[in-house]
């Protein structure tokens, strides 16, 4: 495995400003991925290629303090896109090879359960919130 660059709030906008390509054929293009889901199993993971990690340490565990000023919740579609809230401090962002989107990946740990998460990476919703 090759270590991902760290991405920087300037960078995440980067590449949450880059432009898709219309690509009618692309599974990605047909799901709604605008807010937080299970990864569908329609989704074909092999398509989307991991570009950076919002992981600020590695060795230590971040907040899990989300991030919601105007009453969103953790599955709205207009909840804030935070990077240093979670769960996206435990993100990886990743671009679909096909059309060109860009997501934000993660796993969810509970007791009993390994969730890998998806959601789109909307320039739109993109905060760059304090801790």
């Amino acid at each position: 495995m090759t270590d991902l660059p760290k991405l920087d709030f300037s960078a995440l906008a980067a590449l949450a400003g880059k432009p898709e390509h219309t690509n009618s054929d692309c599974a990605c293009s047909k799901l709604d991925l605008q807010s937080w889901i299970s990864v569908p199993l329609s989704l074909d993971e092999e398509n989307l290629q991991d570009v950076g990690t919002l992981f600020e340490d590695p060795y230590a565990e971040p907040t899990f303090t989300e991030y919601h000023p105007a009453g969103t919740h953790y599955d709205s579609p207009d909840a804030p896109i935070a990077p240093l809230y979670y769960p996206y401090n435990r993100c990886t962002v990743a671009v679909c090879k096909k059309c060109g989107r860009h997501y934000l990946r993660y796993t969810e740990a509970g007791g009993y359960f390994v969730d890998r998460r998806i959601r789109l990476l909307s320039p739109q919703l993109l905060i760059d919130a304090v801790l």
